[in-house]
């Protein structure tokens, strides 16, 4: 349900999209395409666009990349949540998160269950926090990636939502160092 308050202002956020995939190319990742057109339409900006092979090390360095960048804010990926051998996408994101955000893969499952059932229940997609940046693991079809945009992401990335959404957290992610200092 969405409950955009236009009393207030819309702030874009720069997303870095990435692809993991050891057979798509800019070519022919519909999935990226069909977020990165989402990102766009919805006023944020799309920061970088990566594809990277299912290497849970490849992963890790480009996420470590994204999050120290300051020119990052949110980092959503495509790719490589499933169970199978190949699918290391959750394990390098767990390599760098200082916290989960649980609900969402929650949310995005129950989402999922009323299209594809009981199927859902193989996806690991997650989303979580490093650094001051939001990270989000989706799933690689391009269905799973118009769910997750459509019914959460847009909605918890827009700065307008209510009662609360995750921008205006943004300046409170790092507090922890503060208080360390």
């Amino acid at each position: 349900m969405s409950r955009i308050d236009e009393s207030r202002q819309f702030l874009p956020c720069h997303v870095a999209v990435l692809t993991v995939s050891d057979t798509r190319t800019l070519a022919n990742d519909s999935s990226g395409d069909t977020l990165a057109a989402r990102i766009t339409a919805a006023g944020h900006v799309v920061a970088e666009r990566a594809i990277v092979r299912d290497d849970a090390d490849d992963i890790e360095m480009l996420l470590g990349r994204w999050i120290a960048d300051p020119a990052v804010d949110v980092v959503i990926s495509t790719g490589g949540t499933g169970i199978t051998g190949r699918d290391v996408t959750p394990e390098a994101f767990d390599r760098v998160l200082e916290k989960k955000i649980e609900g969402f893969g929650e949310l995005f499952r129950m989402l999922s269950y009323q299209k594809i059932g009981t199927s859902t229940m193989q996806s690991r997609a997650l989303g979580g926090v490093a650094g001051g940046t939001y990270l989000f693991a989706l799933p690689g079809s391009t269905g799973a990636v118009k769910d997750a945009w459509d019914d959460i992401l847009v909605w918890q990335l827009d700065s307008r939502h209510r009662p609360c959404n995750l921008v205006e957290l943004m300046p409170r992610l790092q507090e922890h160092l503060k208080k360390a200092s």
